[in-house]
């Protein structure tokens, strides 16, 4: 695995523990000689473990829109940055540049950019492992509600299980590592 994209926010949330996880997470995947490739910001937990992959010598690639690279605050010191024009370019970018993709607690976009990636999965248009960081249980409603619509009949519980969730990211990573795609994407 050379690079992982990590999905987080432009905040940095009400607990210091998703500080504390975007810190550890980059820092893990500098040691680890895999590249960050996120959306680019200084600010939030998206600057945060941005910040960490650096000081621990760590590739970092951002990419950032053109309206949100003010906003946003642009990060300055990385191995690169790539502003395109729209969400649409970054989403694509970014998976472009990645090998896997993990989400940090985050917001709506970050939601919005895990559900693409997430949905690209099963139509197979990738076959890349995508993870869920269940920082301090964070995203167990949301892995209820996916179990929710694989009893409702919406989603089939392969595509369920295209999200290895785990509070222990060194976890998640080895188990990148072991990943296979499901052999037959949904509309094949």
């Amino acid at each position: 695995m050379r690079r992982v994209c990590v999905f987080c926010g432009s905040s940095m949330g009400l607990s210091p523990v998703y500080a504390e996880a975007a810190t550890a997470l980059g820092k893990l995947l500098a040691q680890r000689g895999i590249g960050l490739v996120y959306g680019g910001a200084s600010v939030g937990t998206m600057g945060a473990v941005a910040d960490a992959a650096l000081a621990a010598g760590g590739e970092v690639i951002g990419v950032i829109p053109e309206a949100l690279s003010s906003v946003e605050i642009a990060h300055a010191g990385l191995s690169e940055l790539h502003v395109v024009p729209d969400m649409h370019q970054r989403k694509a970018k970014m998976a472009a540049l990645s090998d896997g993709f993990l989400a940090l607690p985050g917001g709506a976009g970050t939601l919005e950019e895990l559900f693409e990636v997430w949905t690209w999965a099963q139509l197979g248009l990738h076959g890349k492992p995508i993870g869920l960081v269940d920082v301090a249980g964070y995203y167990r409603g949301l892995v209820d509600f996916a179990d929710h619509m694989v009893t409702q009949g919406f989603l089939g519980a392969g595509y369920r299980d295209l999200l290895l969730v785990d509070a222990d990211v060194s976890a998640l990573l080895d188990r990148f590592t072991e990943y296979e795609p499901p052999a037959q994407p949904k509309w094949s």
